[in-house]
């Protein structure tokens, strides 16, 4: 009995990376690669909610330290955030972020491309670069 709870115990130490990073890393290269905007949004969305939560978690170390179960339902917040049954980091940003920045600083304040059509998103961060480096040259 003793190795079946050493190995649940390994099992859930792993679920953290393996659910909070590798997976969304993975799934973030896929999203890249896609032409669809949905799935950039998603990942986009995980990233920034999970620094958030991670600078939070930081911060309030002290106070979570006295909850024993505080990983665990960090680990459940991040499978409804990553998990695609429940897209819910495009939920939150889709809710509470997006709704936020635009009250506050407008719909004008968020560019397009100049001809009003989604262009190949690697290809615009590569021409943003290429931009950048012919302006400092």
């Amino acid at each position: 009995m003793e190795r079946f709870w050493t190995l649940i115990t390994f099992l859930h130490s792993l679920a953290g990376p393996g659910m909070m990073l590798l997976y969304p890393l993975y799934a973030s290269v896929i999203a890249i690669e896609s032409t669809s905007k949905l799935d950039d949004q998603q990942w986009l969305a995980y990233w920034i909610l999970y620094s958030f939560l991670t600078l939070m978690e930081m911060l309030l170390q002290p106070v979570l330290q006295w909850i024993p179960i505080w990983y665990d339902m960090k680990l459940a917040l991040v499978a409804w955030l990553v998990l695609p049954q429940f897209r819910g980091a495009s939920f939150i940003y889709s809710k509470l972020v997006r709704e936020k920045l635009i009250n506050r600083y407008g719909a004008t304040h968020f560019k397009k491309s100049p001809n009003g059509k989604a262009k190949d998103k690697l290809g615009d961060f590569v021409d943003t670069k290429k931009e950048e480096q012919e302006a400092h040259h």
